[in-house]
């Protein structure tokens, strides 16, 4: 996973075209790869922007990529609350 160094991020991304990507993605999980999810996006935005984004969303666990190298949004928060309120489960 390459991971952009902070020396090299020319433009930081607002939050509402972080949170823009997030809702496009939740909308059409499996159904594109990295460069097609870039250019069917609802607002354009640079690829080096896209990048720290995507990064930021793979490394959060918010998305994960499949074997064909379709995008999936697996964040499920509902899910992680009842995990972390079960008291027979630990975090090790």
């Amino acid at each position: 996973m390459a991971i952009i160094a902070e020396e090299q991020i020319i433009h930081y991304p607002q939050l509402d075209t972080v949170l823009m990507v997030e809702e496009f993605i939740k909308e059409h999980s499996g159904e594109y790869k990295k460069r097609a999810l870039w250019e069917h996006l609802p607002k354009k935005m640079m690829y080096q922007t896209f990048n720290v984004v995507y990064d930021y969303l793979l490394e959060s666990g918010k998305i994960a990529r499949d074997s064909e190298g379709k995008i999936c949004w697996i964040w499920n928060p509902e899910l992680v609350k009842k995990y972390l309120a079960d008291e027979l489960l630990t975090i090790r």
